[in-house]
């Protein structure tokens, strides 16, 4: 199965954009050095429009165990911890994306072993 966990980007408040934007560099660059030091992860970063809604930021990475899940979770967990960001996961089918479970800074902390169970991993 291939699973997506992504920067919420959609519905924030005015004050939580600007706050994304100053730190969509940092932001970028923990996913990059994350998908270089994991073979399975791919980064996903098009953050290109004006408009946060728009972006897309965050890793894939293929899945055939829960366990597989710990470090990615515990991954966006710091980050939304650093950056008060929440984060969405799910699954890729047909280049289609299907969000199961958001956790983060206003969700609460991310469980990969519950997230699978969303999953039907």
């Amino acid at each position: 199965m291939l699973v997506y966990l992504l920067v919420a980007c959609d519905r924030l408040d005015e004050k939580q954009e600007k706050k994304l934007k100053r730190n969509l560099t940092d932001l970028q660059a923990a996913l990059q050095a994350y998908a270089e030091t994991n073979e399975a992860a791919t980064l996903m970063d098009d953050c290109e429009s004006e408009d946060c809604e728009d972006w897309v930021l965050g890793i894939s990475l293929p899945v055939k165990k829960k366990i597989q899940l710990k470090d990615s979770v515990n991954l966006f967990n710091d980050l939304a911890k650093r950056y008060h960001i929440d984060c969405e996961v799910g699954s890729i089918e047909g280049g289609q994306r299907d969000p199961v479970s958001y956790f983060g800074k206003r969700e609460g902390i991310g469980d990969a072993f519950l997230i699978a169970e969303y999953l039907g991993v």
